[in-house]
């Protein structure tokens, strides 16, 4: 049986990281897309924040075009594919979606992860775990959450591979709940 590439979307706060922890625990592989932006702000000598990272983000999409994290990472996914079933945390562009579609075909499937903005505002407020290395979870005031929202679907074609998710999980109840509708998911792919 061929391995699965499951791609997680959703925005900033809605419990992508929470379900793509729970793939882990399933046996899957793990890149993070967004991983990219950090090892190269580390490798260039600059702080880790906000500011930086998008700069970071939109340098790279200028350079390699909006399809830029699927590409960088596609050899990433195919070692990782050859001995398990992946989940790529972090798709975010249209672009992406279509060049991962073109190599991945039947084997890719888009997991959405849904909450609403105020929900996810409030989450990213009140967010922030010590020991976090990569900087997965650090708290933003809401003006910011709300910013980014609007930059994501406007600037970087966010929209799209949500709207194309095979499966989505309303994450707005407690993350038990999103655990369970994670399982009736992979329940659909055996």
């Amino acid at each position: 049986m061929e391995n699965k590439i499951i791609f997680i979307v959703g925005m900033t706060g809605s419990g992508k990281s929470i379900v793509s922890d729970e793939l882990v625990k399933e046996g899957f592989a793990y890149v993070r897309f967004g991983q990219i932006t950090m090892d190269e702000l580390k490798k260039t000598g600059q702080e880790v924040n906000e500011t930086n990272e998008k700069a970071m983000r939109e340098g790279l999409r200028k350079q390699y075009g909006m399809g830029a994290f699927a590409t960088l990472n596609i050899p990433k996914f195919d070692e990782l594919l050859k001995n398990s079933n992946v989940v790529g945390d972090g798709l975010y562009s249209w672009t992406e979606y279509k060049i991962l579609k073109e190599k991945y075909g039947e084997a890719m499937h888009i997991l959405g992860v849904f909450a609403p903005p105020e929900l996810r505002y409030e989450r990213l407020e009140n967010r922030a775990v010590e020991n976090d290395p990569n900087n997965r979870f650090r708290s933003t005031p809401k003006a910011d959450s709300k910013k980014r929202d609007y930059a994501e679907i406007e600037n970087i074609e966010k929209g799209g591979p949500i709207a194309m998710a095979d499966f989505t999980i309303i994450n707005t109840s407690s993350v038990e709940d999103a655990k369970n509708q994670l399982q009736k998911f992979l329940s659909t792919l055996k």
